[in-house]
């Protein structure tokens, strides 16, 4: 046998079968979180990890490979984050709290997401918490930088916040507050079998630092970002004789992601000779590669050992899967070849690629993960993503292309509602947040659950966007508000002028600046959208970037990076105030929704607040609806559902699908 048997899905495709006639789910089947997700597999290809959801929580599961499962530990309020393996016999699960800073030791009294690490023994389910043992390091932890074993001992390395002599800045996750005298982290090894941390490199208070481990346990490199300077260096090992690159970096786009395809190389991103991203190697002496070539790459591939770059998987519609050794591409482009119309992605593997965990999605299918097993050549679907989606409930999506006012050429993504004609529909325009950000053809929870409802759902790329090259993304400088809110009204224009949807019956519904798209489509354009919802947006210019000096101070990388992207050099910018919806509330043409989760640290909950009583002070309609315990990114299950209910019964009464 030479081929690749799938298998594990005649139960569900027979159910899929009897319900094709069948009404599509309920809209909070769609808001819901993944059923299953982070899917994970152990080095020895033996055993599983990955998030489940249980009732309105999440939990992690380890289970044997394609077997019963072993434990699961509910993750409680925490948010969960991440799932990795360090070595065969331990996870890692990181999750985040929103907590309060003690005014105390900071200038700023806003609140932060703070993420606590525990270690978890897949054999018996034995939990450390990184850093809860110690007073002299702050509870939350700063970055997971890598596995390793010295002197026959397993480590994982973490940042920390090391404190002063009487232990003051602890982090209590239990009552939600944490407090801060400095701002550098250093670098700790945590024993994963005693817990026990030890400071193993030191960080700085004016440079940001990235370490880059070995398997052994040494620090093969150490990014270095200054943050006042606006420089990015590169050092080799631990020392600082090592200088490996040193550039101009004045917006922080340059980062070390791990090591190369050797242990003695470093993985960097950042923007490429051809001004496209890239991700280069730099080796010993400064000496630099180009693994992917000038391939646009989405994310990378590891050995589950070793932690060395094996591998990607592209940036492009349909991603590829590549590996760098030619057997193993051999083999998983057979497996591939097992699933015709699917995106397949390698989410993990084994030690040499015996086992795999692939993630499919297409036409039919909103998201499935199979284990894969080489010798035996066999493929069970293990997980699925949205379980009552059933394959006929699918919408279709397509690619679009349209030209701008200027001429740019822009695409987007466009999902049309099962078993409609692509013609004359009721649409919602959705564009993504970021701004740069993109959407892709994957299953979106958020654009399927509106076309289960009958609308065309249109996800516009406007320029600024990322996914479509450096020059795209920086075409959106100085354009907040401008030539990037036109951009996805000249795509609603472009399918209204093919006939696909009514240019009459069109709401505008976004999240983070994807709100702000919202906000300004029916205040600082007129006469286009029925109505807008805002989730998380940003509705004053002039206000966020006041926030954000107070968070992080005048001059960092993320200040620089805001105001180029809006063109300006000022926080009090006076021609900003033209660009805020909050300022022209006046001017709103349309009923307004606004969304905002009580615990958003990334955009805080007064520029929905001010939008409100902006909009209400004119005498337009507008609600605000506040979700409590909810973070800028959506990530409780209960707030997920009400936010798409409430978006979905807004369209509804002000835009009806027939």
């Amino acid at each position: 046998m030479d081929h690749f048997i799938v298998g594990g899905l005649m139960a569900f495709a027979c159910l899929a079968a009897g319900a094709a006639r069948a009404a599509g789910p309920p809209i909070e089947d769609y808001g819901k979180l993944p059923a299953v997700e982070q899917m994970s597999l152990s080095p020895s290809g033996e055993k599983l990890a990955w998030l489940a959801v249980t009732g309105d929580g999440r939990q992690l599961v380890i289970a044997k490979a394609g077997g019963e499962v072993l434990f699961t530990i509910r993750t409680g309020a925490l948010r969960p984050r991440r799932v990795a393996w360090l070595g065969d016999g331990h996870v890692l699960i990181e999750a985040s709290k929103t907590l309060a800073i003690d005014p105390n030791v900071s200038h700023s009294t806003q609140r932060v997401e703070a993420t606590q690490s525990t270690i978890v023994d897949a054999a018996t389910g034995a939990m450390k918490t990184v850093f809860f043992n110690d007073r002299l390091i702050h509870h939350s932890t700063f970055g997971y930088f890598g596995y390793g074993r010295t002197g026959g001992q397993e480590y994982g390395y973490f940042g920390g916040v090391t404190l002063g002599g009487g232990g003051t800045g602890l982090t209590d996750f239990e009552e939600g507050t944490g407090a801060f005298d400095h701002n550098h982290s250093d670098l700790y090894r945590v024993n994963l079998a005693t817990g026990v941390s030890e400071k193993v490199g030191g960080g700085s208070e004016r440079k940001e630092t990235t370490w880059v481990m070995g398997p052994d346990g040494a620090v093969v490199g150490r990014g270095q970002y200054d943050i006042k300077g606006g420089e990015w260096i590169l050092w080799s090992g631990q020392k600082l004789g090592g200088l490996i690159a040193r550039e101009r970096d004045p917006t922080g786009e340059i980062s070390v992601v791990g090591l190369g395809r050797t242990p003695a190389t470093v993985l960097v991103e950042r923007p490429g000779d051809d001004g496209d991203w890239a991700r280069i190697e730099y080796g010993p002496g400064g000496a630099k590669a180009q693994p992917f070539g000038d391939t646009p790459m989405r994310e990378e591939l590891r050995d589950s050992t070793t932690n060395l770059l094996i591998g990607g998987i592209t940036n492009e519609d349909d991603p590829r899967t590549i590996l760098f050794d030619p057997a193993q591409q051999a083999i998983f482009d057979k497996i591939r070849r097992a699933f015709p119309g699917e995106r397949v992605a390698l989410i993990s593997s084994s030690a040499g690629l015996q086992r795999m965990v692939l993630h499919t999605d297409g036409p039919g299918d909103s998201g499935t993960y199979f284990l894969v097993d080489v010798p035996t050549k066999k493929i069970s679907a293990i997980g699925w993503d949205y379980p009552t989606v059933l394959p006929p409930q699918v919408a279709p999506t397509r690619m679009v292309t349209y030209k701008a006012a200027d001429g740019l050429t822009v695409r987007g993504i466009l999902t049309l509602p099962p078993g409609r004609e692509a013609k004359g529909l009721a649409a919602v325009v959705l564009p993504h947040g970021g701004p740069q950000g993109h959407d892709t053809l994957h299953f979106d929870w958020w654009a399927q659950a509106l076309a289960s409802r009958g609308y065309a759902v249109f996800q516009p790329n406007f320029r600024g966007s990322d996914g479509e090259g450096k020059a795209f993304r920086d075409a959106g400088f100085g354009q907040w508000g401008r030539k990037m809110q036109t951009d996805i009204s000249d795509g609603v224009a472009d399918l209204a002028r093919q006939g696909v949807v009514d240019p009459q019956r069109v709401c505008i519904v976004g999240a983070s600046y994807g709100g702000y798209a919202a906000l300004a489509g029916v205040t600082l354009q007129q006469g286009l959208y029925r109505c807008a919802v805002a989730v998380s947006g940003v509705s004053d210019l002039n206000a966020m970037l006041a926030w954000e000096a107070d968070r992080g101070g005048e001059s960092t990388s993320t200040m620089r990076y805001w105001r180029r992207f809006m063109g300006t050099t000022s926080d009090g910018d006076g021609s900003l105030k033209a660009l805020s919806p909050a300022r022209l509330a006046a001017k709103a043409d349309a009923p307004v929704l606004l969304i905002h989760g009580r615990d958003d640290t990334t955009v805080a909950i007064s520029q929905s607040r001010n939008m409100r009583a902006a909009l209400a002070g004119a005498g337009k309609a507008v609600e605000l609806i506040e979700l409590a315990g909810e973070d800028h990114y959506l990530s409780t299950q209960a707030t997920r559902v009400q936010m798409l209910a409430a978006v979905t019964a807004f369209v509804e009464k002000n835009n009806p699908a027939k």
